[in-house]
């Protein structure tokens, strides 16, 4: 007797016209928003600055990406069903914190300058961010299971993804979430904007450790995989 096969993989549904138009709109308005109120003038430049270099960062690897992996936008564009519990309890407190960041450095450097970073901060605020843009959109291309929740996508047939940033850590998307948390603050002239970073940017890491030891339980392969590569965010320390 023949055995069973295996149901073909069953992607997420693509995301309704509406809500594309939805997003296309509310997203930069809500970036324009987070800014330049608390900035509490629209002739704020360095917040022009900031949100030409977001848009056009973007704007490219999203290019790339429709070409190269379009399937991401699907698997990014809700949390699917069976997405751990734990995951939402974290990203209940990560996305406040990252969202904090702008309006933070805004109210501090466009409003009151309560701290004054120098320019050499400035610009490796600039270089985090656009690295941490880049290094996001490699790893979203060539991981097409790489999804805004925490789960095992077994609907999908989800297996290790061991090229490109993934042969040097196991989660790079995370490193590159930590260098786009600071470099928004740091971009964007203020010191105090750090500290959402650093809330951000620390629930993340144990988020990196708990999805962890969730793919190597549950995940074929994955034990092998992090016994090769060793480290989780940054090659040599984690």
């Amino acid at each position: 007797m023949d055995a069973p096969q295996e149901p073909p993989p069953r992607e997420p549904p693509a995301m309704s016209p509406a809500k594309a138009i939805v997003y296309a709109v509310t997203l930069p308005l809500s970036l324009l928003l987070l800014i330049f109120w608390p900035a509490g003038s629209l002739g704020w430049r360095p917040g022009w600055v900031f949100v030409a270099v977001v848009v056009i960062g973007f704007g490219v690897s999203g290019v790339i990406l429709a070409r190269v992996n379009p399937v991401i936008y699907r698997a990014r564009s809700r949390f699917q069903p069976g997405t751990k519990g734990w995951d939402k309890a974290l990203l209940a407190v990560i996305l406040p914190a990252m969202i904090a960041i702008l309006p933070v450095a805004a109210f501090d450097a466009g409003r009151y300058h309560w701290s004054l970073a120098p320019l050499w901060l400035i610009v490796a605020g600039y270089a985090a961010l656009l690295a941490g843009i880049a290094v996001t959109a490699w790893a979203q291309a060539v991981n097409p299971f790489f999804e805004p929740g925490v789960r095992i996508q077994s609907e999908r047939h989800q297996r290790v993804i061991d090229s490109g940033p993934y042969r040097a850590v196991r989660h790079p998307g995370y490193s590159a979430a930590i260098l786009l948390f600071f470099g928004m603050a740091f971009a964007l002239g203020s010191l105090w904007a750090a500290l959402p970073a650093f809330v951000a940017s620390a629930v993340l890491v144990l988020r990196t450790a708990w999805e962890d030891r969730l793919l190597q339980r549950e995940l074929p392969g994955y034990s092998a995989y992090a016994a090769r590569t060793r480290w989780r965010l940054l090659p040599g320390v984690w």
